[in-house]
């Protein structure tokens, strides 16, 4: 019953974010907003403060980040930056939004097959460490692509200025 309920939510919560990354691909890039992220959610490893979640151990940690890692292999080939307007953006990608509902199926269905092995806690902790995995690296490789660009732009407008 909780797994249906929480599978909903997930789904409910992925649709958000997907709307909100569609919408934000209309606004010019910066550093900021890609570094954020990360470092906000860092906040969720106070969960591991709770005793239950403690009981994960370091392979399952390992395991767990991993599997993030591979994840964000995806999302980093389909990530990349244009010049617009004299501005950075993130280039649109058809194919994004359904690499982030795969994925998220990949996620449900990983937490259906192990919910039955791993307490709740535990397995909440594992698929936090996860989604950090996953949202570490692809961030900041997207900065460092982010910063190319920046860098491409810049030339292009010292150019401008001094062809002016």
């Amino acid at each position: 019953m909780y797994a249906v309920l929480f599978g909903v939510l997930a789904g409910i919560m992925a649709v958000i974010a997907l709307l909100i990354r569609m919408r934000s691909m209309k606004k010019p890039a910066t550093a900021r907003k890609i570094l954020i992220p990360p470092l906000a959610m860092s906040t969720g490893f106070l969960m591991f403060l709770y005793p239950p979640v403690q009981e994960i151990t370091w392979m399952e940690v390992t395991e767990a980040f991993t599997v993030g890692l591979i994840f964000s292999i995806i999302l980093i080939k389909t990530s990349s930056f244009e010049i617009r307007d004299d501005n950075v953006y993130m280039k649109r990608s058809k194919i994004f939004p359904f690499i982030l509902l795969g994925l998220l199926l990949i996620r449900l269905a990983f937490k259906l097959v192990f919910g039955i092995y791993f307490e709740y806690e535990v397995l909440a902790g594992m698929f936090f460490i996860l989604a950090f995995g996953m949202i570490l690296p692809w961030r900041i490789a997207m900065f460092i692509k982010f910063k190319e660009v920046e860098h491409q732009l810049k030339t292009k407008m010292r150019l401008k200025e001094a062809h002016a």
